[in-house]
């Protein structure tokens, strides 16, 4: 059996490393989505009319965050929905948002669009805030956790909730603010309403 010498390896891939600075391409993590319903109510998702509006409670950036409602706003378009004013809307799509930098060899560090939570349940509105560590390379990686919750207007009941996070390096083009928000705005509402507390990854193309 043939034995490789991986200290010899790891010696000379590290000087070829630093003969290059290390400069990583970009890197763009999965999109990993979990999503819950109720199962009586699934024939009402998908159709009629909604209004798109910030979580209670969330202290954001406005501008940026109205790049992903925006987002969703067109995800929920193309499934059957009919965006209107609150007042007129028999669902409320209630959205959540948070962004963060990890830098290399450190832990991540938010930055100001929204706060969410580290667990949670199903109509809890938490479950956010999970960190995708790709491993390696040098550059700075922007996370982003995207909550959002659907609503019956008249009882106030959740019934669809789902959860995405994706973690794309400084340099993938998907680090802009709009492109991050249109690649997971759309794999969370791929395959809609998706499976009852299932979480699955949906790959990226870099």
């Amino acid at each position: 059996m043939r034995v490789t010498n991986l200290a010899k390896l790891a010696v000379t891939a590290g000087l070829a490393c630093a003969m290059s600075a290390c400069v990583a391409g970009p890197r763009v993590s999965p999109v990993e989505i979990t999503r819950f319903h109720q199962s009586g109510a699934v024939s009402q998702l998908g159709s009629g009319t909604i209004f798109v509006e910030n979580a209670p409670g969330d202290e954001v950036d406005a501008a940026e965050l109205s790049v992903f409602k925006a987002a969703i706003a067109s995800e929920l378009a193309e499934l059957g929905y009919r965006e209107v004013p609150r007042s007129e809307a028999s669902q409320i799509a209630q959205v959540r948002v948070q962004r963060y930098v990890s830098q290399p060899e450190r832990s991540r560090s938010p930055v100001s669009v929204g706060a969410g939570g580290s667990t949670g349940t199903y109509g809890s509105g938490l479950g956010l805030g999970i960190g995708i560590n790709l491993g390696g390379g040098q550059r700075e990686m922007i996370g982003t956790d995207l909550g959002v919750m659907i609503r019956d207007k008249a009882s106030n009941d959740v019934i669809w909730e789902g959860r995405a996070s994706i973690s794309v390096s400084d340099n993938s083009d998907y680090a802009d603010s709009s492109a991050n928000a249109s690649v997971i705005a759309d794999a969370l509402f791929s395959e809609f309403p998706g499976n009852n507390g299932e979480t699955v990854e949906v790959r990226v193309s870099n």
